[in-house]
Order: structure tokens, then C-alpha cells, then sequence
């Protein structure tokens, strides 16, 4: 495979698809292949592997193969997916280039997707959570304020990593933000957010920035706008400090934000509105987490939704008492 041709195609994606940073580095991955974790499971790896030296080698056998030989490998259905799109996406846009017919592909079907349910976090770990953070330092002031707005707008972490101050509205308590395919939408945020807001903006993030003239809303040391690794490590610190076991991410706080708003009665497209979600049936698996969830409680909560045997012991019937 021609290194241009490659290169042409990751400038299409950003310029012309307007795909974010993060489905570009998955593209790249999951065609050329991450040599850092193990054997190379990407596209191009796997031709290699077959002796395959020309994109015009390429048929729907080699895609099914390829697919065949994922399965082998213990590869997820979601990650399959995930794979066989990125090869879709390549080959159609060397079809559309005119640099080769690739007819094959309308006949090579995607996986079904393993519908996973999201993870989220219940309303005592989100409070636990933000007060294991120490105020007493203009950082702590700003971790305060990042995770306060990552519950309370169910932002995508590369959606508040870009946040600039400029698009903010602290009174009007809304911000602007640009998420995926450069769609632009409005997002809300509560009193605890936006005061913590303040406080950062007025106190802590001078000290912080140093006199860089940055325009980020979220700075390290210096003026440097925090990087979505930064902002994953900061959630993993606080989520320790809190004595939360679960494993949490920034994401998940978007599903917590999603799952605490229908649970509180939210009307779904007013959640899909805030999400910046493009299809309703993307925000519908909350509601299947919400079902989950009510199941649980009513398991746990109703008298009569246990086992007979599993009923308290030592309660006699009002007619059974003194005989």
C-alpha cells in the first residue's frame, strides 16, 4: 500500500468527513495496526500476513477471511465492527478516487453490534466523588469545576477539552459547544456547576494560567489546554480518592448525566437534544439502563417480590399471635 495514498485518505477524513481526532486515530489503528499491544490485528497487517501486496488483491473472500480469522483471535463483535468500517470507509473512498473498483463492497455485510448497556454511576458515588476533591489549591479548584461540569452537561470529554471561555454563558448557565461532525448545540448546566465555574475562573485558573494569553477553558500549568488524557487521569484520581471499585472514565459520566435525567423524568428528546446524539435510537439505550435500574430497586425494595423463602423470619400473622 502506497504511504500517499494512506496519507490522502486521513486528509479526506478530517478535511472533507469532518471525522473527529478520535475516529481518525481508530481508523488508523484498526487499518495499519497497533504494534504496541501484541500481534497486529489491523487491515494491512493481516494482508501482509496473507502475501498480499496490492490493494487490487483485495476481494470480499479476503474481507471474510479477515473477519473469520478476527473471531479466532477473540476479537469482540463491537470491535469487528468497528474494524470492517474503517475498511468500508478506505475502500470506498479509493472507489470514489477512482484509483480502483471496489463493486465488492455493497456485498460484505457488517456484524451486528453487541448491545452493551452503559455503565454509570449512582447519585451517592457522583457526591462522593466531588467531595473527595481538596479546594484548597487553585488545581483542586479546577478539578472541582471540570468534574462538576462533565456530570452536570454529559459533555464528551473532546467536547470539554476544546471548550474555549468565550463560549461560555455563566448567567444564562449554558455553553456552546461544536461535538461531532462540527454540529453545533447548546448545553445546559445546574447552580452547583456554575458557581464552581466561577470560582475557578476567578480564582484558580489565573494563578494556573501564568499569564498565557490561552483562550481554554481547562488549563495545566503554563496555559496549556488539558488534553483528554489529562482529563481521564484526573477522573481515575478522584474516583480512587472517593472509594468507588468501579473502573471510571469521563464517559462515563455522560451515560451518568443521561441515566439521572430519565430517571428523573426527562422526556428522551430533550436528552438526545443535550447528548448532541443525531439518532433517537443512540440515546434510547438509557432507557434500558433506567429499566434495569428500577428492576433492581424493586428487587430489592417490594415485600412481596421475593422468594417465600427469602421473607423475614420471626413474624407471626396477627391471628397466629398467643396461640
Amino acid at each position: 500500500m502506497q504511504k500517499e495514498i494512506f496519507s490522502q485518505y486521513l486528509n479526506y477524513l478530517e478535511a472533507t468527513a469532518n471525522a473527529s481526532p478520535y475516529t481518525i486515530r481508530n481508523y488508523t489503528y484498526d487499518l495499519l495496526g497497533n504494534y504496541k499491544k501484541g500481534e497486529g490485528k489491523g487491515f494491512f497487517q493481516f494482508l501482509a500476513s496473507k502475501g498480499i501486496e496490492s490493494l487490487e488483491g483485495v476481494d470480499r473472500s479476503v474481507i471474510r477471511e479477515y473477519v473469520s480469522w478476527l473471531y479466532d483471535q477473540g476479537i469482540s463483535k463491537t470491535s469487528i465492527a468497528r474494524k470492517l468500517s474503517a475498511v468500508r470507509s478506505f475502500f470506498r473512498y479509493l472507489q470514489r478516487e477512482g484509483i480502483l473498483d471496489a463493486g465488492w463492497l455493497k456485498d460484505v455485510p457488517l456484524p451486528k453490534r453487541e448491545r452493551r448497556l452503559p455503565r454509570f454511576l449512582t447519585g451517592e458515588e457522583v457526591v462522593k466523588m466531588l467531595g473527595a476533591v481538596d479546594t484548597s489549591s487553585p488545581l483542586g479548584i479546577r478539578d472541582r469545576a471540570l468534574l462538576e461540569l462533565l456530570y452536570a452537561s454529559g459533555l464528551r470529554v473532546s467536547e470539554i477539552t476544546s471548550l474555549d471561555i468565550d463560549q461560555l454563558d455563566l448567567e444564562g448557565k449554558e455553553m456552546k459547544v461544536t461535538g461531532k461532525g462540527d454540529k453545533e448545540r447548546i448545553v445546559l448546566m445546574g447552580e452547583p456547576a456554575q458557581k464552581t465555574l466561577k470560582q475557578y475562573l476567578t480564582e484558580s485558573r489565573p494563578l494556573i494560567a501564568a499569564g498565557s494569553p490561552s483562550g481554554a477553558l481547562f488549563i495545566s500549568h503554563g496555559g496549556h489546554r488539558l488534553t483528554q488524557r489529562m482529563v481521564q487521569k484526573i477522573v481515575e484520581k478522584y474516583s480512587h480518592l472517593a472509594g468507588i471499585e468501579k473502573k471510571v472514565y469521563p464517559h462515563m459520566l455522560r451515560h451518568t448525566f443521561a441515566t439521572h435525567l430519565l430517571d428523573g423524568g426527562a422526556d428522551l428528546r430533550v436528552v438526545q437534544e443535550l447528548l448532541g446524539h443525531s439518532s433517537l435510537s443512540t440515546t434510547q439505550v438509557y432507557t434500558h439502563v433506567t429499566k434495569s435500574q428500577a428492576k433492581k430497586v424493586y428487587l430489592a425494595a417490594h415485600p412481596l417480590s421475593k422468594e417465600e423463602n427469602d421473607k423475614p423470619t420471626g413474624e407471626t400473622a396477627p391471628e397466629d399471635k398467643g396461640k
